[in-house]
């Protein structure tokens, strides 16, 4: 089952006098970790490298910001997949101590770097949702409302028109029994789509 993390989590590491600060957060697409990466060099304009490694499906990178190729954003990447990560963006912002560290050295301080950040954030466990809709007459709004409520389904949108139309995501596992509840309770008044 893959997992994302709750909340973003840091780790500073020195190594031979370089520093290596390491940032594991959730992100939901590439163009987010993207912008994070431009506020952190931004925020450390004396940093050598700000490299990077993104988990988030089709979207995945690993970047390694002028280190030798392979060193930096591709062994970040390795660390974010042996924890069955989802949705989660891994930086190292380094500071070069001015000593040169070889390629073995710096996979190490970049795995390190991560592995340390990731011990420190809460992994939560990721559930596939499914999006659905549905068409009730408006004395069944509230019956519905409740049923949506008791599933922890996230509302996205109501309508009114001439009926009430709802749309709204629910985890894939409680999906069934959500469609019986409402079918149910609305007397097979309901219209699914």
């Amino acid at each position: 089952m893959p997992f994302s993390i709750a909340a973003p989590a840091s780790f500073e590491l020195l190594v031979r006098k370089s520093r290596f600060l390491a940032c594991v957060q959730p992100v939901p697409d590439r163009a987010a970790a993207q912008a994070i990466v431009s506020q952190l060099r931004a925020q450390h304009p004396d940093a050598a490298h700000v490299c990077w490694a993104l988990m988030a499906g089709g979207q995945s990178a690993a970047v390694d910001d002028g280190e030798p190729a392979g060193t930096a954003g591709r062994p970040m990447l390795e660390v974010l997949r042996h924890h069955d990560l989802e949705g989660v963006l891994a930086t190292v912002v380094r500071y070069f101590g001015g000593v040169k560290l070889g390629a073995g050295g710096l996979v190490r301080a970049y795995t390190d770097a991560v592995a340390q950040a990731l011990k420190a954030a809460q992994a939560v466990p990721l559930q596939r949702r499914v999006l659905l809709s549905c068409e009730v007459p408006y004395a069944l709004e509230g019956t519905v409302r409740r049923a949506l409520a008791n599933a922890d389904a996230a509302l996205l949108e109501v309508d009114h028109g001439s009926v009430v139309r709802f749309r709204f995501e629910v985890v894939d596992d409680a999906a069934p029994a959500l469609i019986a509840a409402i079918t149910d309770a609305s007397q097979g008044r309901v219209g699914w789509s």
